[in-house]
């Protein structure tokens, strides 16, 4: 019988640390080679971390939320015959220290009172249930499971956090207070729209726009695109508009470093495109919008935000936009003030299409409005060429023809 550490790897661009998530095994549980340990999280990625050997597992090191540095020590396996000499403890001061301090974690943490006896004491469930289980603070081992073998489902944590059914009118008051420590996305989402926030000086900046022939223009293209072709939403047009405008306003297509006092003007328009994921919100990038028509833009808009969404896009899928849209579609409200995506220096937000009525002359008609919110850098972009930008934006989209002939804007 061998003994076999596994440690955080080297996952590679420059990362030094990373941050525990989700927890797949527990001391006693025996685990094939390639099986499901832990789930880490460095940037904006989820990495899963599967078991090289196969084996017992005696102890595990961190708790979800915790940070691990590469070559942290994360689980103890037992495993038949000799542990490959890799893995093998060379400092037997160090192992001792490592589980002085995991006792000491332990003892410090001492129950108010005795937990209750699980309901499901192994309980199973898909990675998104799991996500969704940390979000709600509930306790797999508390749900009962109804799918197949006594899975966990979501419609098993809805029933759970909802306590199997609505109070009637004239019920006991509610007096608990559920406290959820924020890890992995959710934490990097409250990190970075902390220090979007505290280090960017936003001004928000909302216009009108009439709307009415460019979605005349988008049903017809819509009722005649051909097999293949996705549905045109608005996004696209925004994207083709700012292609077309943001070459004449380069300080808002960039970059801005503070420590280094440098603003980075890109040539590139790498379009971020703010999306609801179930693990909180992520900014997918269109890349390289300038090489783009219209239907591509939209075919690599639904790409990059389904794969946001179902937790297949990659880390350079993730990151490297230099402006970003936001959009909530239908549920868009009247306007917003968004948060800039740092390092960026505007935000582009479309609000909701509504009809309104119009006075045209001597003539009351119906015409499709929308509000348009933006936000930008103050240290970068002056009031002025914010208000030029929009109301540039404003032509094009209020005059779609234009954004598709060469020098008419």
């Amino acid at each position: 019988m061998g003994r076999y550490l596994f440690r955080l790897p080297d996952i590679g661009e420059g990362v030094a640390e990373a941050e525990i998530t989700a927890w797949h095994v527990k001391p006693g549980d025996h685990i094939a080679e390639d099986g499901p340990l832990l789930d880490v999280m460095t940037d904006k990625a989820t990495v899963d971390m599967t078991s090289p050997v196969e084996g017992t597992v005696t102890a595990i090191h961190g708790d979800v939320g915790s940070m691990a540095p590469v070559g942290a020590v994360l689980v103890e396996l037992d495993v038949a015959g000799e542990a490959p000499a890799e893995a093998r403890q060379a400092e037997p001061e160090q192992a001792k220290a490592e589980q002085d301090v995991a006792q000491n974690a332990r003892a410090a943490e001492t129950p108010l009172a005795p937990p209750a006896a699980p309901v499901n004491p192994d309980p199973t469930a898909s990675p998104a249930t799991r996500r969704r289980a940390r979000e709600w603070g509930i306790r797999l081992e508390d749900v009962r499971g109804t799918g197949p073998r006594g899975r966990i489902l979501v419609e098993d944590l809805e029933r759970q956090r909802s306590g199997g059914g609505t109070p009637s009118r004239g019920a006991a008051p509610r007096d608990a207070i559920e406290e959820i420590k924020l890890v992995g996305m959710r934490r990097k989402i409250a990190d970075r729209m902390a220090q979007s926030k505290r280090q960017i000086p936003h001004f928000a900046y909302v216009e009108e726009f009439d709307l009415t022939e460019l979605e005349g223009l988008r049903a017809e293209l819509n009722a005649g695109r051909k097999q293949g072709q996705p549905k045109l939403t608005l996004l696209p047009f925004f994207m083709q508009a700012m292609v077309r405008l943001l070459p004449e306003f380069p300080s808002i297509n960039a970059h801005y470093d503070e420590g280094a006092g440098v603003l980075k003007r890109y040539a590139a328009i790498h379009v971020g495109i703010a999306t609801q994921t179930p693990n909180g919100l992520m900014v997918p990038v269109v890349r390289h919008a300038e090489t783009r028509d219209l239907w591509d833009c939209a075919r690599e808009l639904v790409r990059v935000t389904e794969a946001a969404r179902n937790g297949s896009a990659a880390r350079e899928e993730l990151s490297g936009s230099t402006i970003t849209l936001t959009s909530l579609g239908a549920m868009g409200g009247i306007a917003a003030t968004p948060i800039i995506n740092h390092p960026e220096v505007a935000i582009i937000g479309p609000n909701k299409l509504t009809e309104r009525p119009v006075i045209e002359g001597a003539f009351l008609t119906r015409r499709k409005v929308m509000n348009l919110s933006s936000s930008f850098d103050h240290r970068i972009v002056d009031g002025y060429d914010a208000a030029s930008f929009i109301q540039r934006l404003k032509r094009l989209m209020e005059r779609p023809a234009l954004i598709f002939i060469d020098g008419a804007h």
